[in-house]
């Protein structure tokens, strides 16, 4: 498996006691915070108004990425009213894609939705995400069709990223940017995120073969502070975007795609020397050192390739990241009395306009 999976810093979590909550509840809502003092308390009254429309028990939990201001300090005053809300705090700021990592292994809910902290999501489409995940989709991803957000240094960047990032990893995700997603608890728990993979979960879900929907859904300009994120993300999201398509590529049989890979090196390397080797036993001409050396070069990269094909292979097998596991995680087994079991394996990305 490339890349590590990403291990969850250490952190405190709070609980409060005055509203009793089920054992298990229908939602969770995980939340990302870092610096969100003004937005705290309209977002946490935001999402309780939509969530009470609903009518499903729910939870909600608040993530605290290191933050330098009161976000904490307020979270934890409505979470003593509330105990549907769930803190964890990290002791420095650890980036987007932890925090999403530790909110959905605290989160309880049978299904669980992302969002960010900021306000420019609007609580009110969960509603909508619920519909798709009811109607037997795994993943439901929000589409920003109306985004409120610079043109040149977030709209242009993001297209031409939604783009390459859906011709690699065969995805046609329009918006993955988009923090405003739901899953089905029991596969996304299972899906290791790397770096500042929270935009790539689709894809490296794609491995389980899920069905996927896509929905438009409001964005609101941002109403307080600043934006996190800038152009700097962007070689972040291209290296990110390699270590996806190698994990989906060739996570099933690693040795046989390095070595389809190192093949052509190692030919080439060996005909190139074996041109000198000839050359210099019948004496037709003097040694090429150039081309001696371009043969090493090639049949050293070919034979580093195999190195790393056998060292993937031995990841693989020991790794979180197997076919067989991932399966599971989208396999539906009927018996009847007059059929043998069958399963059912999905792979589709649907888009849904409301």
């Amino acid at each position: 498996m490339i890349g590590a999976k990403v291990t969850t810093p250490k952190k405190l979590e709070i609980q409060g006691s005055a509203v009793p909550r089920s054992p298990r509840p229908r939602l969770s809502v995980i939340v990302p915070l870092y610096n969100e003092e003004e937005s705290i308390r309209p977002l946490y009254a935001a999402i309780v108004q939509a969530l009470g429309d609903i009518g499903c028990t729910f939870e909600m939990v608040f993530v605290d990425d290191g933050s330098k201001d009161n976000t904490i300090e307020i979270a934890r005053e409505i979470a003593r009213i509330d105990s549907r809300l769930r803190l964890v705090k990290f002791r420095r700021n650890y980036g987007q894609t932890p925090a999403m990592a530790a909110g959905i292994e605290h989160a309880q809910g049978e299904i669980l939705v992302t969002m960010d902290g900021d306000l420019q999501n609007d609580p009110a489409d969960i509603k909508l995400l619920l519909e798709q995940i009811e109607a037997g989709f795994d993943i439901v991803v929000g589409w920003r069709h109306n985004r409120q957000d610079k043109l040149v240094t977030r709209k242009i960047p993001s297209r031409i990223a939604n783009l390459l990032i859906g011709k690699v990893t065969g995805v046609p995700i329009r918006d993955n940017g988009c923090s405003l997603k739901a899953f089905r608890a029991d596969l996304i728990k299972n899906i290791p995120l790397y770096s500042e993979m929270h935009r790539f979960i689709p894809a490296m879900a794609s491995i389980a073969g899920p069905r996927v929907a896509q929905i438009r859904v409001r964005h609101h300009a941002r109403r307080y502070g600043q934006s996190k994120y800038g152009l700097s993300r962007i070689y972040k999201v291209l290296l990110d975007l390699m270590v996806i398509k190698t994990v989906t590529t060739f996570a099933s049989r690693p040795m046989r795609w390095f070595a389809i890979l190192s093949a052509p090196l190692i030919f080439a390397g060996m005909a190139l020397l074996g041109h000198e080797l000839v050359s210099l036993l019948t004496d037709e001409s003097a040694l090429s050192w150039p081309l001696a050396g371009t043969g090493v070069i090639f049949l050293a990269s070919g034979t580093i390739l195999l190195c790393s094909g056998a060292l993937a292979e031995l990841i693989y097998s020991r790794g979180d990241v197997r076919d067989n596991e991932f399966l599971r995680l989208t396999q539906t087994i009927r018996r009847r009395h007059d059929e043998a079991p069958k399963s059912r394996h999905f792979s589709t990305v649907t888009t849904i306009s409301s």
